[in-house]
């Protein structure tokens, strides 16, 4: 069944495409670019206006709320395989599993959306990542072939919207193979096994972008690099400068060859220790901005005026507060969208607790103030 959107798309002279390339770039725009991150689990089944209208998925919000079109190639660049996700254990309220990283992780048994218990990695020594790396992080597996075909019919070349290539992570799906306790300990204990970690991600993203890049003009670059909380990044800002930042570096070439200036990563917590290393790295963009975890996104535009984008930073938590708040901080984002190199929208998936009256009032708002 087809969906129906529920609101009209915002009115504009501009295809979704040229105005969020303008808009990122500092030129003119008919209006701002209109997008969501998404939302929890618990709200597809919380929320009546969801409920109702059968929407029971991101792709689907995107579409029921007639958002701009935006849109991502992707490769196989990590794991392959996956370790086999299975239930060690059955508890009274979780259950102990492995998951696909090889971690021992508990998790609740209603699914409900929480940040699993780690228990044990599979990968800790030299000898475990050795013989990981022998059967799962094989350059030559088949399975990281790209059909370039199929994707070109997904996404052709007079397609009305922006269109990224994912570049993976250079460290942060290494902390989640490690957990973070474990990349903490490794960093000291095991360095030169970190590097190669490293390394042996970017060499699995730099045979993906071999393979696509020529074949299409993508519009940016994205990436996932969860490695800050709130009080910082959990690897030693040396260590990002010394290890990861070359490898950025070598991807950066890449892109800059297929005409891709603008680099976003998704990296919640306080990035401000390393956001120096990964801009001089090439990532220019930081998604979709926690504030809680870092600063209001204006601090950070006007500390990097020029150099620095943003995409996010609407405070979850002045969204869930109710109408005042939301307007009252609404209103403090209106000259960084005026300058250019920033779209608003929530700094996370949007949390159950957020009314849906509230929530609606927001995207009305939003394009009120930013829609014209």
């Amino acid at each position: 069944m087809q969906l129906k959107p529920i609101k009209d798309k915002w009115k504009g002279t501009m295809t979704d495409r040229e105005r969020f390339n303008n808009q990122m770039h500092y030129k003119p725009v008919d209006r701002c670019f209109n997008m969501e991150f998404g939302y929890w689990d618990e709200n597809f089944e919380q929320w009546k206006l969801f409920k109702d209208n059968n929407i029971t998925s991101n792709e689907q919000a995107d579409i029921f709320f007639n958002f701009d079109k935006f849109a991502c190639i992707n490769g196989n660049t990590w794991m392959s395989p996956a370790f086999e996700c299975k239930i060690i254990e059955e508890r009274e309220a979780t259950n102990i599993l492995i998951n696909g990283d090889g971690l021992l992780a508990e998790i609740p048994k209603d699914a409900h959306d929480t940040i699993p218990h780690y228990i044990k990695a599979t990968i800790v020594t030299p000898d475990d990542w050795k013989k990981c790396k022998e059967e799962r992080f094989r350059r030559d597996d088949p399975k990281r072939i790209i059909d370039i075909e199929s994707l070109k019919k997904q996404h052709p070349n007079d397609r009305d919207y922006p269109l990224g290539v994912n570049c993976g992570s250079m460290i942060g799906k290494i902390r989640d193979m490690l957990t973070f306790e474990g990349l903490a300990y490794a960093c000291y204990d095991y360095p030169d096994m970190v590097e190669d970690m490293v390394e042996t991600c970017c060499l699995l993203v730099e045979d993906f972008l071999d393979q696509v890049l020529p074949h299409f003009d993508f519009d940016f670059a994205s990436g996932w690099e969860d490695i800050c909380f709130k009080n910082g990044p959990i690897v030693s800002v040396p260590f990002f400068r010394d290890i990861v930042m070359p490898r950025y570096k070598r991807i950066k070439k890449k892109l800059i060859k297929y005409g891709i200036d603008l680099w976003y990563t998704d990296c919640d917590g306080d990035v401000r220790p390393i956001l120096p290393y990964l801009l001089e790295g090439g990532i220019n963009c930081l998604f979709p901005f926690e504030v809680n975890g870092c600063s209001h996104p204006g601090e950070l535009l006007d500390q990097y005026e020029g150099q620095l984008r943003i995409m996010g930073g609407f405070d979850k938590m002045q969204l869930g507060a109710g109408k005042e708040a939301i307007k009252a901080y609404m209103e403090t984002l209106v000259p960084y969208v005026e300058k250019g190199g920033y779209i608003p929208f929530c700094d996370h998936r949007c949390p159950p607790n957020v009314k849906e009256e509230d929530y609606l009032y927001y995207l009305e708002l939003k394009e009120k103030m930013f829609g014209l």
